[in-house]
């Protein structure tokens, strides 16, 4: 599911079926530290996702697409420094 590189994280949640995305995705959320970010892999854009982020964690995490493909989306989410 996941792939650690030295800087940071990818996770690839493709694999999963879609009831334990969200689930996934805001675990890993909550384990980052301030300054930290991991990249999220899945097959299309997880927009809603966003707008969940924002509810729970309001002004305490970036959301920066890297790849915005029909077929693969991918985000950074990172949690921001103050927010630890």
């Amino acid at each position: 599911m996941s792939n650690s590189t030295a800087d940071a994280s990818i996770v690839d949640v493709r694999a999963l079926p879609p009831a334990q995305r969200h689930a996934t995705i805001f675990r890993l959320v909550d384990e980052l530290e301030g300054g930290r970010s991991f990249t999220l892999v899945n097959d299309h854009d997880p927009k809603p996702l966003y707008y969940q982020l924002e509810a729970e964690y309001p002004g305490q995490f970036s959301w920066t697409y890297a790849e915005r493909g029909p077929d693969v989306c991918q985000v950074e989410i990172g949690k921001l420094a103050q927010a630890d």
